[in-house]
């Protein structure tokens, strides 16, 4: 049975208390809402149940989402940002907006409760924008491998029910991820993704749930990542990651490349 979910992995904000936030005094107009070290702001953030139907729609450092369900083709060219090609919507369309962040600062992202059936990792990839940003290069859905993974939580051990995804069946929860510290400044584009495995022993059946915002990072660092993969083409459908029997003991091998390091 496919998750229905209210934002489609964004944040859902029914208080001041929900929200995103980023380090470091951090200023981020967009994703969800946000809190500086001094003070908090409530921006425009994507709304899967009324943004779609307002004239003009906010703008957002989020990526509008097509639907509520999962992913479950890995040559989807949905598997990039989200997306519902089986209902006219190929892909993920640009947001309007980049929230700034510094390199090495941590961003924190509030997510709806998850269900404690849909097991599995959480992923999170960045993407090097042109330095000329345009519409057209941040509308590109051609699966180009521009993609390296910075963070990855997969399971705790071979015969623990504990996964990277565990935490967000607490209420509340805030999962993390960790800008390099190292890394080039400019535009980039973040792949966040949980993938579930509760019927992933086979395939087709695994249930990916990617979104995607977009930051500018600013910094010192001069590096620029060569792992790189595409989605689609990042992931196939006999990897470890994707057809995997999670009820069952066993090592799981996160899908993607090695995570990136300073």
């Amino acid at each position: 049975m496919a998750l229905r979910r209210d934002f489609y992995g964004y944040a859902k904000l029914r208080k001041k208390s929900e929200m995103l936030k980023l380090t470091k005094a951090l200023e981020v107009p967009g994703l969800a809402t946000l809190a500086a070290a001094t003070a908090m702001l409530i921006p425009p953030f994507y709304q899967l149940y009324q943004d779609p139907y307002m004239n003009p729609a906010p703008d957002c450092v989020s990526r509008p989402v097509a639907g509520d369900g999962p992913i479950e083709d890995v040559n989807s060219t949905d598997l990039q940002c989200g997306g519902w090609s089986a209902g006219g919507v190929v892909g993920s369309a640009p947001a309007k907006l980049h929230a700034a962040a510094e390199a090495g600062s941590t961003v924190k992202l509030r997510w709806t409760i998850w269900p404690d059936s849909h097991v599995g990792p959480m992923i999170t990839y960045l993407a090097r924008c042109p330095a000329s940003l345009t519409k057209q290069n941040l509308s590109d859905k051609k699966a180009r491998a521009v993609f390296f993974k910075i963070q990855e939580e997969g399971r705790q051990s071979s015969t623990s029910n504990k996964w990277g995804s565990t935490p967000l069946m607490t209420e509340g929860y805030e999962y993390e991820y960790t800008i390099p510290a190292c890394l080039q400044p400019g535009y980039y584009l973040v792949r966040h993704e949980r993938i579930a495995l509760h019927a992933a022993f086979a395939y087709p059946g695994v249930q990916f749930y990617p979104n995607c915002h977009q930051l500018k990072i600013t910094g010192l660092g001069t590096a620029v990542p060569t792992d790189l993969v595409s989605f689609p083409g990042g992931y196939a459908s006999d990897d470890p990651g994707v057809t995997f029997n999670a009820y069952l003991p066993g090592e799981y091998t996160v899908s993607g490349p090695a995570v990136f390091t300073c």
